[in-house]
């Protein structure tokens, strides 16, 4: 762990002067520190504030220290773009080897979840679809029904014309 103490000092210190104006900027919301803290720990344990800023200071410099490590297998491997793949090979750089196979678990439920809400979405569009035809189509039998109805109506008009005709000639 020595390794990780000595190394994370400088990569927090460029992080903070390229990513925030304030090492605050770059803290976990307090909210959320305090509901995984409440969940850790046993019913009747509190967590001080300053016991929730030190944790938050501490997650956003495993975060921030993670993501450096991640980003330069990216740059080794001459990628731009940080994959869960580099996370994982991050955490095993960083010696957090148990913290991998939690990750993959979470990791594939978040995929699998992702997966449900797009199949969802697209039942959901389907629907939509399959709704829309329907009232297109009625709309289409209403005007046929309408045209239907005016041809009736123009075939009478034309039926009592010729009958008015006919009648007005033999007059």
């Amino acid at each position: 762990m020595g390794r990780f103490k000595s190394s994370y000092y400088n990569e927090y210190k460029s992080y903070l002067r390229v990513m925030a104006d304030k090492p605050e900027d770059l803290n976990l919301p307090m909210a959320v520190i305090a509901r995984i803290a409440r969940e850790a720990l046993p019913e009747g344990c509190g967590v001080s504030k300053e016991a929730r800023l030190a944790l938050s200071k501490a997650a956003s410099v495993f975060v921030l220290y993670t993501t450096s490590c991640a980003n330069n297998n990216v740059t080794k491997a001459k990628r731009k773009t940080l994959s869960s793949a580099d996370v994982l090979a991050a955490m095993e750089e960083m010696e957090f080897e148990t913290l991998i196979e939690p990750l993959k678990e979470s990791l594939e439920a978040y995929r699998q979840e992702q997966n449900q809400i797009k199949e969802r979405k697209a039942a959901k569009k389907k629907e939509k679809d399959a709704q829309k035809a329907v009232e297109k189509e009625k709309e289409i039998e209403e005007s046929k029904m309408v045209s239907d109805e005016l041809v009736s109506v123009a075939e009478e008009d034309a039926t009592n014309t010729d009958t008015n005709e006919i009648a007005d000639m033999e007059v």
